[in-house]
């Protein structure tokens, strides 16, 4: 665990800013007939001229895996994480997660937001998008100073899997800083055995709940990174980065 100090968070402020301001941006972009690898260029601009450098493009996580190719993850429907963008055209119904990362001055931000396409969204959709935002805070308000790390993962299982929704469990949150990703892992599930260490002010947490509307497990598809829903159903995923304090937790991620 790495506890930042009051300056580096404010440089963690800037870098996931930019990230909200796109977030709020994209809002107008988000219809049909625009494709996932337009939205990417919006991106990538909007980071560039806010002098950060988009932190995904390039990324590898280890020798086995390539380079993303690209400066956000843009996943539709049964797509949880990692989509890379292209020539895929959102259509009306479509649901669509956008994950950005950002590196400014070399402290990192991390955040996605799932977004609803068109007029004729089901019903079932709608609830995934708006039950994983609504996860996604209930975890944050228990993230505290002295509450255990896997506190998080209960206040996300306990609210979601009454709900018959799957926890994909083969991905997690992390902490964030100076790196894309820091300890320590933080899971979307409750493992009782797993409390995790206690949680210290001045900690930067990623939080993201990936969601689905069937089974929680998933596949990896041929081109290396996509992570698609192993029975092709739905899934939204929503991610905020937060400074652990001794009161509320502060979120970086938004305006």
């Amino acid at each position: 665990m790495i506890v930042k100090s009051v300056v580096e968070i404010e440089y963690l402020k800037k870098a996931n800013r930019i990230i909200a301001e796109l977030f709020e941006i994209l809002k107008k972009y988000i219809k049909p007939g625009i494709t996932t690898k337009e939205l990417d260029k919006i991106i990538e601009d909007y980071i560039l001229s806010k002098g950060g450098v988009p932190s995904f493009k390039g990324y590898s996580p280890g020798k086995h895996y390539k380079p993303y190719p690209a400066s956000s993850c843009i996943s539709v429907n049964e797509e949880v994480i990692h989509g890379i963008p292209g020539d895929r055209v959102l259509k009306d119904g479509d649901i669509v997660s956008i994950d950005i990362g950002t590196n400014l001055s070399g402290y990192y931000g991390d955040a996605a937001y799932t977004y609803t396409v068109g007029e004729n969204v089901s019903l079932d959709k709608q609830r995934l998008v708006n039950d994983t935002y609504l996860a996604l805070m209930k975890a944050i308000e228990v993230a505290k100073e002295g509450s255990y790390l896997n506190e998080i993962g209960k206040a996300i299982s306990f609210f979601l899997t009454p709900r018959g929704y799957g926890i994909v469990r083969d991905y997690c949150g992390h902490g964030v800083g100076k790196s894309l990703h820091e300890e320590p892992p933080v899971l979307n599930y409750y493992d009782p055995k797993r409390k995790g260490p206690k949680l210290k002010k001045g900690m930067v947490l990623a939080i993201e709940p990936m969601i689905t509307l069937g089974t929680y497990k998933v596949k990896t598809l041929d081109d290396g990174w996509t992570v698609v829903t192993l029975d092709g159903k739905p899934a939204a995923h929503w991610e905020h980065s937060i400074v652990i304090t001794d009161g509320e937790p502060i979120i970086l991620s938004v305006i």
